[in-house]
C-alpha cells in the first residue's frame, strides 16, 4: 500500500485547509485510516481516525469541532478538513492505513504511512 498526502500549505490563522490522502496498491477499504501530525521539536501525535465504512470517527480532544475526517472508498481517498486553524496546528501531517477494521489513536495500529504534507499557520 502506498499513501500520498497532499493539500498542505501556508495559511493565516483562522483559515482552512483540506488535506487529501490517496491510497494505491493492495488497499483494503475495510481497514481504518488515520491522520497524525508532528510539530517542530515534538513527537508525532494522533489527530483523527475513521473506520473502514466511514461511520465511526475519533479525534484528538482538542481538535473536535475544528477538524473533520472523511473517506471515499470508491476513490481510495481520505480527507482531513481543517477549519479555524491556529499557529499551534503547524506541523507535518501524515496519513496512515490501519492494520485492522477498528479505529485507534495508537501509531502501532497503523502499518502504512504517507510521506507527510507540511501545514504552516501564520499568526
Amino acid at each position: 500500500v502506498q499513501l500520498q498526502a497532499s493539500g498542505g500549505g501556508l495559511v493565516q490563522a483562522g483559515g482552512s485547509l483540506r488535506l487529501s490522502c490517496a491510497a494505491s496498491g493492495r488497499t483494503n477499504s475495510s481497514y481504518s485510516m488515520g491522520w497524525f501530525r508532528q510539530a517542530p521539536g515534538k513527537e508525532r501525535a494522533f489527530v483523527a481516525t475513521i473506520s473502514g465504512n466511514g461511520r465511526t470517527t475519533y479525534y484528538q480532544d482538542s481538535l473536535k469541532g475544528r477538524f473533520t475526517i472523511s473517506r471515499d472508498n470508491v476513490k481510495d481517498m481520505v480527507y482531513l478538513q481543517m477549519n479555524s486553524l491556529r499557529p499551534e496546528d503547524t506541523a507535518v501531517y501524515y496519513c496512515a492505513s490501519g492494520r485492522y477494521y477498528t479505529i485507534s489513536d495508537h501509531e502501532s495500529q497503523y502499518n502504512y504511512w504517507g510521506q507527510g504534507t507540511q501545514v504552516t499557520v501564520s499568526s
